[in-house]
């Protein structure tokens, strides 16, 4: 098995979109539902997010023997979604759309996408490195950016419903 790591463009869409719908389709099979929902994220304007979050940043897919694993944007920031929390006071890169096609969970493609956009931040000078997830149920979620050595910085709820985010933070310099 080999991972591979490219940039991804307008392209890699459908793909990336069938990596979350796998990703929602696994939660749910999980009872899972609050964190992406219960419906395909394909046929909602998540495709609009992350078309935009594409063309603010640069998105990275990761193959496994060829074939389409995972993906992430980096962008400078996190959006206007998070906009109530405070700046970090420097220059950042902020993770999005991390998602796996779960026909590979577990053969280590997120991880080798995580450690990928740590160097790239790296690389560009940038010291900071930021991801907000899902922070509701069991904190699963949390504690796999905690493993890839992120650490909790601001908790959040958003929207009516109250969805529990969390910031994490990684120094790569």
């Amino acid at each position: 098995m080999t991972i591979t790591i490219r940039e991804g463009g307008p392209d890699d869409l459908p793909a990336i979109l069938r990596m979350l719908d796998s990703s929602v389709e696994w939660l749910v099979s999980q009872g899972r539902t609050r964190q992406w929902g219960s419906e395909p994220l394909s046929g909602t304007r998540t495709a609009e997010a992350v078309e935009r979050a594409m063309a603010e940043g640069t998105t990275y897919i990761a193959e496994i023997d060829g074939e389409p694993a995972a993906t992430l944007t980096l962008t400078d920031g996190p959006g206007a979604y998070l906009s109530h929390l405070p700046a970090p006071g420097e220059p950042e890169r902020y993770i999005h759309w991390l998602a796996s096609d779960r026909r590979f969970k577990g053969r280590g493609a997120g991880g080798a996408l995580l450690a990928h956009a740590a160097e790239v931040t790296r690389r560009a000078g940038v010291g900071l490195l930021r991801v907000d997830c899902y922070a509701g149920d069991d904190r699963k979620l949390v504690a796999y950016y905690e493993a890839h050595a992120f650490t909790p910085t601001h908790a959040y709820t958003h929207g009516p419903d109250a969805w529990p985010g969390q910031v994490l933070a990684r120094r790569v310099d």
